[in-house]
Order: structure tokens, then sequence, then C-alpha cells
């Protein structure tokens, strides 16, 4: 039931934050107290803004210019805000732990507390933003609600790569929310990325909302269809990342008792910004264009860790904006993710001759987590951001970035044993990364609190033999069209497309585990070769075709498992001797060893049985 409390906020002592509607406000599981921080409660509200389309802060916002004002001359919109705080601030931790939503979603409590309460414990303040404006309409999911650009028209591509046969195209990415047409539908087909487009110029109409197309005759599977139109009056997706910043700004520095969340300033002392997948690229295109500086200057994030975005960014602050569209080896080809810069410190492409880098022009740069797997070497270019353009050698880092490659996992952790398929011709790779994501938290809030530095950069360098070209990987079956990142120029639709970036992965030990990086107890002390990539089992898929995001697990023989272990308490010896040298390296918690020792029990048991 939505609860009607208005909170009104004065624009100019408030900053861009307006007023707050409060639809629902209580206790976190009926009131329990949570260790010294005590009971938390949720807050779920709805964020409304003006911010001045002249300041410098706001003119990085595209066509925000184009948006319309009120007669003060601010632009207005609003945003979902999802909140867990300690009921009394003053119990908590003094850190904002925000997470970008991904699709509108909530991840957070399943990647850094499956099991437990820890977050809470710790005493985080926990915050969602909605800041995507196309996510499906349910209640479930947090959005921004934008202004549109009035007078502007904008071009769209939209791409549609079924599995089974169809006979609707949505125009929006898999289930996100379209841009209307307005005029110059075009619809092409073609049998894989780099062939021929063949226009489809009958056969097909547009629905009654203009908003997908309807073919009778159906859309066959693993073909690409794309549309090209114009739409008219886009909305300016850009005011989703100012929704983030103004609100985490709000509650770090505004100062007003009365006001809900007003009183936080006194008690948040530091903001960590946490994004996996496409709200990883989000932060690195939140840092790229000016966000972490809010409307007066000061810095907005202390911390930002940017999980499995590889060297992607992402089509967030553009005209036309889809942000749900990606890249990836066999769907949403061409979007603007995996796009020069790549690095935080600045390089020169040498073919463009243009030098920038992801940090080059940011003031208030945070403190940086990178953290890759190794799909996202094969499936999101993430070398890029730590070799040179031309991939021939290992690149500088930032002094306050560090990045963390999960040698031999899948694009999320590893979880349910035995590990499922996942429509993949192999099992899912089920490394459980968790344990050490909790560890590289408390690291990163001990680095934004204290300064205590956090365990030095662990990823496979070229000098080491340990980073090759996807070329020259010599695993039988391994993929033989990964995703790539080209140079590209998009001042048309589809794109022009330049020259390719060099592709470069981990190379591999003799059992066929990659090389570099931090190894998890299940790479560490093998029971089988693990993989951030599978391929689909549908035999109409054609050969080779790349299951996207989803890992292998490819198990030794009984026979293997045996001779190089014995038996299986000596087995989860040599495992917990693994985890205590993660413990005392600051990649694992004391507290989370005999987790992981039982899990690879359970590993064991599983994989043992299955012969």
């Amino acid at each position: 039931m939505r609860i009607l409390l208005l909170v009104l906020v004065a624009s100019l002592g408030f900053g861009a934050v307006t007023k707050i509607y409060v639809e629902e406000r209580g206790d976190v599981q009926d009131g329990k107290s949570f260790g010294a921080p005590g009971p938390y409660e949720r807050v779920v509200a709805r964020a409304h803004f003006a911010i001045d389309p002249k300041l410098a802060a706001n003119r990085i916002i595209r066509d925000i210019d184009r948006a319309p004002v009120d007669d003060q001359g601010m632009v207005r919109f609003s945003a979902d805000l999802y909140v867990l705080k300690p009921r009394d601030p003053a119990k908590g931790n003094g850190s904002i732990l925000f997470e970008v939503s991904n699709r509108g979603g909530k991840g957070l409590l399943g990647m850094f507390q499956a099991n437990d309460t820890y977050l809470m414990e710790q005493g985080y303040t926990l915050v969602w933003v909605g800041w995507q404006w196309d996510v499906p309409v349910s209640p479930e999911l947090l959005r921004v609600y934008p202004p549109v650009a009035r007078g502007v028209e904008a071009l769209i591509r939209s791409e549609l790569v079924p599995h089974a046969k169809v006979t609707s195209m949505n125009l929006g990415d898999r289930n996100m929310q379209a841009y209307a047409v307005d005029h110059g539908l075009k619809l092409t087909v073609r049998d894989s990325r780099d062939g021929g487009r063949q226009e489809i110029r009958d056969g097909w109409k547009l629905n009654a909302a203009k908003t997908g197309i309807e073919m009778a005759a159906g859309f066959q599977p693993y073909q690409i269809y794309e549309a090209t139109y114009t739409t008219k009056d886009p909305v300016v997706a850009g005011t989703g990342l100012a929704a983030i910043r103004d609100v985490i700004s709000f509650m770090k520095y505004e100062n007003n008792g009365i006001v809900l969340l007003g009183d936080q300033y006194r008690h948040m002392k530091r903001a960590i910004a946490f994004g996996t997948s496409q709200s990883g690229r989000f932060l690195r295109q939140f840092l790229y264009d000016g966000f972490n500086t809010d409307e007066k200057g000061r810095q907005v994030f202390e911390g930002v860790w940017a999980n499995v975005g590889g060297a992607g960014r992402g089509s967030f602050n553009i005209r036309g904006a889809q942000p749900s569209r990606d890249g990836h080896p066999t769907f949403n080809f061409f979007y603007p993710s995996d796009l020069f810069p790549f690095s935080d410190v600045a390089q020169q492409d040498p073919d463009t001759g243009v030098e920038d880098g992801l940090l080059a022009n940011v003031s208030n740069a945070p403190k940086i987590f990178y953290t890759n797997g190794s799909y996202e070497y094969w499936g999101r270019n993430a070398a890029l951001i730590h070799v040179t353009p031309d991939g021939k050698a290992d690149a500088p880092l930032a002094p306050n970035t560090r990045i963390y490659y999960v040698a031999g996992s899948q694009h999320g952790p590893g979880g349910a044993l035995p590990p499922p398929k996942r429509g993949g011709t192999n099992y899912s790779n089920m490394n459980d990364y968790r344990p050490l994501y909790r560890a590289l938290l408390a690291r990163m809030q001990a680095w934004v609190k204290d300064g205590t530095a956090p365990p030095d950069s662990r990823y496979p360098r070229i000098a080491k033999g340990e980073l090759i070209r996807f070329e020259d990987v010599k695993m039988e079956g391994a993929p033989k069209q990964p995703q790539r990142a080209w140079r590209v120029n998009y001042s048309s639709e589809p794109p022009s497309m330049g020259k390719i970036f060099p592709l470069l992965v981990p190379a591999l030990d003799a059992d066929g585990n990659e090389l570099g990086g931090v190894r998890m107890p299940e790479v560490a002390v093998p029971l089988g070769v693990y993989t951030g990539w599978n391929f689909v089992a549908d035999p109409a898929a054609p050969k080779g075709y790349f299951n996207d995001m989803v890992g292998s697990t490819l198990p030794f023989s009984t026979a293997a498992i045996t001779k190089r272990y014995g038996t299986r308490a000596a087995y989860q010896e040599l495992v917990r001797a693994k985890a205590a040298s993660m413990v005392s390296e600051g990649l694992l918690l004391d507290r989370d060893v005999s987790q992981v020792v039982d899990r690879a029990g359970k590993e064991w048991d599983w994989l043992i049985s299955s012969k």
C-alpha cells in the first residue's frame, strides 16, 4: 500500500534533491538486532530533483539543454529510492554501500551475504536509486522518470537474435521498453555477426504502439534481425546518472534533521559504489563523464568497484540511449560498449592518434577496484584495461586503482551444487568467488576509511607469459569467435566499423586452468578445468555457438582425482591451507574459511558420485 508521506526539501538549500515521497517504511526482519548496529529499517521512496541545465556539473548530461524547464529554469525529474539503514544511524559504520541496480534489480545482498547478514552486521547503509528509464514496468524494479529532449530526433538501432521461432520483435533490448517508431524503419537479416545484411521489405508490420514488429511467417532461430528507425523526443537518459550523484551527495553533505534521510550527513562519512556487469560498465561511464563531482564541486563516491564490466562502458548518456544494450559474442553486436579509452591512465590509440584515459579528465577520482573473471576476457575484452592498445605490452595502472582477476570463473559466481548446465554443452562453472568479494569489500572499506592499502593488483601480465592472444590458446574446443572491440563511427546506424583491437586472454597451465590473478580453492586445488566459456547445447544452433556469460566445469576423471589427492579429507586439507593463505593475503575473511572447506567437500562428493 502506498503511504503518501510527503517530505519537502527546499531546492536552494538541498542541491538537486527537492522532495521525497515515502511509499513504505518499516523494520527489517521484524526489528531484529544485527549486533552493534542494532535494528535496521527499510525506506522505499521516490526522490524528486530539480537541476540547473546551465551548471557545468549538469552540462555533461547529453541533451539537458533540450529538456523542458520550469519557471525557475530548472529541469525536473524523479527516481525510485530504496534504503536499508540502521534505525539509529549513529550506530552504523559511517559508510554508504551503494549498488547500481542491474536492469532495475537489487543483487547486493546475494553477492555479499548469501548465508548470513554480514552487511548489516558491519553497519553499512545500503542504498539503491533507479537510474535506467527502459526497465519493464514492475513494482519490484527501480527506475528513473526522466524528462524528454523536446524537438529532437534520434536514430535507433534494434536487434533480435531468437533461439526459437517467434512472430514478434520487441524494439527494446530483450524485455526492455522501446522507443516508438516515428518514421524510416528498415528491417534487415543476416546469418552471422560479420555477414551481409539483407533487407526484408514486406511480410511484417509495426504493432499498435509502434514499439515492436510483427511477422506472421516468423523470425527464424539464430538469425540476426536488425531494425533502424527514427524516434522523436527521446528521453534525457543521463539524468539517471545525475540522480545517483545527487542522492548520494544529499545523504553525505546536506543538513536538515527534519527531512527524511536529512540527518545522515552527520553519520555518512564516505560512500562506496558497487556495480555488476551492466552496472560495472555504468560506473566506468559515470567516472569518465565526470559524475563523481556534484553540483557544488564535492566528491560523490570515495570508492568505486566495477565488477565484471570488462573494458566496457555503455549506452547511458547519449542521444537515443538504450541502457540495457551491451555486447556479447552472440547478440547485441556493435553497440557503444567496448570503446576507447579502456584504461584509467591516458594512452594513445596508434591507429587514430587519439590520446585519452578513463580518468584523464576526471576530478575527484575515487579509489577503484576492477574485478573480472575469465568470461570478461573472452566476452568483455577485459585485458584492454591493463595493456597497451596495440596489445603488445602491459600498461601502467593509476595509483589508486586495483585490478583483481578471478581465474577460471564465469560472469557470475558459481552457486548450486551440482552445477546446472544452463542450456550449455558442459556443466556451468562452479567457482564460487563470493567469499573473495566479502574480503575485498572489507579491504575497500579500510582503504577509504583509514587509508589502509588493499592487496596489490592480481591480474595476468604479458611480461610474465600469463596473457596471450586468444588465437594462440592451444586448448581443444576453445571458442573461435569471442567478443571483439572495434574502432567504431556512430555517425550512422548501423555504425561504420574500423580496425579491430587485439584480444588477449589468460594463458593456461598443464591442467588447462588459467594463469595469473586470484585462484580460488576450486582452481588452486582443482577437481577439473574451469573456464569462462561454454557452448549452446541446442542442436539447431550453429556449431560452436557461444553460451553467453556461462562458463564450464570440465571434471577430471575419478582416477585422476584420487591419484592426485587420495582421500576427501586430504583434499579438504589442501583447500584449507589455500584458504588460510588467502586470509593472510587479505583475500579471504577468517570467518569464511570453514564455509570454503565445506563446499570443497561437497564438490568432491558430487564429482566422485557422478562418475
